[in-house]
């Protein structure tokens, strides 16, 4: 049983840091990328950051230069490290990943999200 736990979110005052951590568990075969996504209350699900095992990096224009998504391989763990946050960057992050499992085919999979509140 493939999974995906989430670990780091909580309240964080505007201008501090935090940084999430999410690693991927069960019977995998291989990882293709892993990745952040966010929902904030009355908005859709937006991407935050996505490394692939590739090594190639992509982020949301609204995160640049603040935030940093970084892979620990023998782990299969990624982290999103979250510098100088704002009250906007405030919502549930849900981590993703695609994953092929051991004897099956491939697709996404999601973390069960962690709530990230940047407030003073």
């Amino acid at each position: 049983q493939v999974q995906l736990v989430e670990s780091g979110g909580g309240l964080v005052q505007p201008g501090g840091s935090l940084r999430l951590s999410c690693a991927a568990s069960g019977s995998i075969s291989r990882i293709t990328s892993m990745g952040w996504y966010r929902q904030a209350p009355g908005k859709q699900r937006e991407l935050v950051a996505l490394i692939s095992y590739g090594g190639s990096i992509s982020y949301a224009d609204s995160v640049k230069g603040r935030f940093t998504i970084s892979i620990e391989y023998a782990k299969k763990t990624v982290y999103l490290q979250m510098n100088s946050p704002k009250p906007e960057d405030t919502a549930v992050y849900y981590c993703n990943a695609y994953i092929v499992p051991s004897f099956e085919s491939g697709r996404v999979y999601w973390g069960q999200g962690t709530q990230v509140t940047v407030s003073s």
